[in-house]
């Protein structure tokens, strides 16, 4: 480990893990499984406790629908220890895209390059 990212462990909670969260997990923790997009996740020897070391920033929003209900302890176990397809249906998890480059922008929006559609003046404005 590099001296830079020691440091950036000990001072930001959003990336990644704390020091705090790395020695819990070295103490008590059990490795449960990881997911596609490099986010491995944990519990204690009992399973009373659930947590995950995002690979990257902590977004909530990165763990996927087998994931999510393993840690809010809806399912027991988790999706590495069952065969856990999901259903022809079913689009891919993909996180919340809310304040990057790549959230949704309709038209008509100020932050859409795309030129706003022209008023067709079937709008009257409401006048007291």
């Amino acid at each position: 480990m590099k001296f830079k990212d020691w440091l950036v462990e000990i001072f930001t909670w959003w990336n990644s893990q704390t020091i705090g969260t790395r020695f819990y997990t070295w103490r008590f923790g059990q490795r449960v499984g990881e997911d596609e997009r490099g986010n491995v996740y944990y519990q204690t020897a009992d399973g009373t406790r659930r947590w995950v070391i995002y690979n990257g920033p902590a977004e909530a929003s990165a763990i996927g629908a087998g994931w999510h209900g393993w840690m809010h302890h809806r399912v027991a176990t988790p999706p590495t220890a069952e065969n856990y397809k999901p259903y022809e249906w079913e689009k891919p998890h993909q996180e919340n895209l809310t304040g990057t480059a790549f959230a949704y922008r309709p038209k008509g929006s100020l932050l859409n390059t795309a030129e706003r559609p022209r008023v067709t003046g079937d709008y009257d404005a409401w006048k007291p």
